[in-house]
């Protein structure tokens, strides 16, 4: 069964944003540009047993109106980290729980959004900082957002740092360019060698604090 759901999956996959450069995903990413038959293939590297597990919590995913394209992406990603069996099975039942507990703290949100949050929840941060996020104009996507709390806590800025600059940021309004624009220096500072803390701290003072025309500024969060 897993080979026909991988096949509907890699069929409505889209393009994904930025946060694929995330190290911890990469390997996925170029499994899932892939043509489909060479993902379905590497799949088929997991034994019996642990493929049925994938497959089960597809069909949960799905029947709980999640995104399970999320769940075999997930599996795809250990195979290219060449990850054992049971640590991809607990990656994907992990993965079930994180969008669970998105979509709870979140609401209806697009299933990208949904994605991008539970990465949040598992790279570190808390449900009830997702929960600040709810409130939102009409037409004003979380992604940007998700994507670079994400990146930033996998890059090892400190939870409490990371979580209050993207909140900062969203309840003022910031729109993805500053966003994107905040992961790019920040990530260039890293790279220059500065710790991530320090070099989110430096960044977020030069930040434009703005709303976008088209959102304004969301309600405050609880």
């Amino acid at each position: 069964m897993i080979r026909l759901t991988a096949a509907r999956l890699l069929s409505s996959m889209r393009r994904a944003p930025h946060a694929l450069v995330v190290p911890l995903v990469v390997g996925a990413s170029l499994l899932l540009s892939a043509p489909p038959a060479a993902a379905q293939d590497a799949i088929f590297k997991l034994d019996p047993a642990s493929r049925n597990v994938v497959d089960l919590v597809m069909d949960s995913a799905m029947a709980a109106g999640l995104p399970n394209r999320s769940i075999f992406s997930r599996a795809l990603e250990g195979i290219a980290k060449k990850a054992s069996n049971r640590q991809i099975v607990d990656a994907v039942r992990r993965r079930l729980v994180s969008l669970r507990t998105a979509r709870a703290r979140l609401g209806g949100v697009s299933d990208d959004e949904l994605e991008a949050a539970a990465s949040v929840l598992e790279a570190g941060a808390k449900p009830e900082e997702l929960a600040r996020f709810r409130a939102r104009p009409q037409g004003r996507t979380q992604l940007e957002a998700f994507t670079v709390w994400a990146d930033f806590l996998a890059r090892g800025v400190p939870k409490d740092e990371a979580f209050s600059a993207i909140n900062k940021l969203w309840q003022d309004g910031a729109d993805d360019a500053i966003f994107h624009s905040l992961w790019n220096n920040v990530q260039s500072d890293i790279l220059q060698g500065l710790s991530p803390g320090t070099a989110l701290q430096n960044r977020i003072r030069e930040t434009p604090q703005r709303a976008t025309a088209s959102a304004g500024k969301p309600p405050e969060g609880p």
